[in-house]
């Protein structure tokens, strides 16, 4: 009688873990997106500021000047929000594995 006990507790043990990874998808998912908003609000926002600002120059080296810094800081901008989003789904990756991590260490030999 003891296997089937073990038998329902695992299946216990599947569905909860099945929603509490569900759970953290979902706030990680919603993170992701919201830090994609973000970033495409700022480029606007920059854009719009760059073209504000090239609108009333007049000297052609002033306008290449402009364009020089706006291409730099849009590039850095565009590293630093590419590495903030790579991380955002190494932690979804790595909240969607944990609840399954004792599932998975009750069907792996321990190493000798």
């Amino acid at each position: 009688m003891a296997k089937v006990e073990e038998i329902q507790n695992f299946g216990k043990d599947q569905l909860e873990s099945i929603a509490a990874s569900a759970s953290s998808m979902q706030s990680g998912v919603q993170a992701i997106a919201t830090a994609y908003g973000d970033y495409a609000k700022k480029s606007f926002e920059d854009t719009k500021s760059f073209v504000e600002k090239i609108s009333g120059v007049k000297s052609p080296d002033k306008v290449i000047e402009a364009q020089t810094e706006f291409a730099r800081s849009s590039y850095e901008t565009f590293v630093a929000e590419a590495q903030k989003i790579a991380g955002l789904y190494t932690d979804l990756a790595k909240q969607a594995y944990k609840p399954y991590e004792g599932l998975i260490a009750k069907f792996t030999p321990a190493a000798r």
